[in-house]
């Protein structure tokens, strides 16, 4: 079992300000908020750090359900994302605890530029999530295999409660900072967990695994990305 736990750090990614738009609720083409949005980004530049820590482990099936290496599941939505897989590459990633500092000093004295903030962050964490999956997939690839969409705690039908599991196979407090409360809420906020499928078999884009928007069934959700 190749679970060793390693951590990578990562410069900044560019920003994409329709994303942090998309986030905030706000329209991409509402103009006038785009000084904010520069005012807000300017602020925080230097506040982020892009810490991700990461462990393989092999995925069995099992009666009713998976065995994910670190912990069982039966998740039908997850099972259906790491069909073929034989592995996972679980990793938890954060940009620090600057953006919840901003958020909360303009909580009350500024609204419009806390929830700038939140987006920023969201923005910010899903990005640096988006490099280290190319990563993982580029390596992969070269190794004559492919990956899954990746999946979180959360996505359709898999639990939450998974992430004490997860905290306890990554170390995720030692190795990058981060902590679970006992409401699985993580600290800094801006930081997430996921895992990514390997498998032998090449996906096509016709039969691909569903992604995190489409996973999830909240059709309403002001965050959900558009097809």
């Amino acid at each position: 079992m190749r679970n060793d736990v390693y951590t990578k750090f990562y410069g900044p990614a560019p920003v994409d300000t329709v994303e942090i738009m998309r986030y905030a609720g706000m329209r991409p083409d509402a103009d006038e908020l785009y000084s904010l949005l520069s005012e807000c980004l300017e602020e925080a530049e230097g506040k982020f750090v892009q810490r991700i820590c990461f462990a393989e482990f092999p995925v069995k099936e099992i009666d009713g359900g998976l065995d994910l290496g670190f912990t069982e599941t039966r998740s039908s939505d997850l099972m259906k994302n790491l069909r073929g897989c034989g592995s996972i590459v679980l990793f938890a990633g954060t940009v620090g605890m600057e953006i919840d500092r901003l958020i909360a000093r303009y909580a009350k004295i500024s609204p419009a530029k806390a929830l700038m903030f939140q987006a920023i962050g969201g923005e910010r964490i899903e990005s640096l999530c988006d490099v280290f999956n190319a990563d993982v997939t580029e390596k992969i690839r070269m190794e004559g295999m492919s990956t899954r969409p990746r999946f979180s705690p959360g996505y359709g039908d898999f639990p939450l409660m998974v992430q004490k599991d997860i905290f306890r196979a990554l170390d995720c407090p030692r190795k990058i900072g981060v902590t679970l409360n006992d409401s699985l809420l993580m600290s800094p906020s801006k930081s997430v967990t996921a895992l990514i499928g390997v498998t032998n078999n090449n996906q096509n884009n016709k039969n691909r695994a569903k992604d995190g928007c489409e996973v999830c069934g909240l059709e309403d959700c002001s965050y959900r990305r558009s097809k």
